[in-house]
């Protein structure tokens, strides 16, 4: 059974979306099940959600992500940025306390391949830093990680 892997972080111009669809094929190859919400999550065009007033709308984007973000074995955080995407952080922070509250075996993992940083000594603010298992440099970084675990 493949194991499902949550992709957050920044979705929100060209290159950015195409950093994930490449990324999530490659991981993909690797034989996990990826959950790209750019690619996978509700889709605005298509009923019912065109339907949808804009609450309604939010709504139901929040519950697809969050449930599929208790469901996941693998949560990937990609950190690129000046501060790491606001809306991912927060999907960190529900990934961080389901494991945590429900002891699940997830593995947390970051990937960091943009050198500028709010916070230069450590990159990252600790209260990110210290929900992540581990943080690779580069997407073969990563890979090698996650095939070992």
């Amino acid at each position: 059974m493949k194991k499902l892997l949550y992709f957050a972080g920044p979705l929100f111009n060209d290159a950015e979306k195409t950093f994930n669809d490449q990324l999530a094929m490659r991981l993909e190859e690797l034989g996990y099940e990826v959950f790209l919400p750019q690619r996978d999550g509700v889709e605005s065009s298509k009923p019912p959600y065109n339907t949808m007033n804009k609450d309604e709308r939010r709504r139901v984007l929040f519950e697809m992500d969050r449930d599929k973000i208790l469901a996941c074995d693998v949560f990937l955080f990609v950190l690129d940025g000046r501060v790491p995407d606001e809306g991912a952080c927060v999907e960190l922070g529900i990934a961080y306390t389901d494991r945590l509250l429900n002891e699940k075996p997830r593995i947390i993992v970051g990937l960091q391949t943009d050198n500028r940083a709010a916070f230069l000594s450590s990159k990252l603010n600790p209260m990110l830093l210290m929900a992540i298992d581990f943080i690779a440099e580069s997407r073969d970084q990563l890979e090698a990680y996650l095939a070992s675990h």
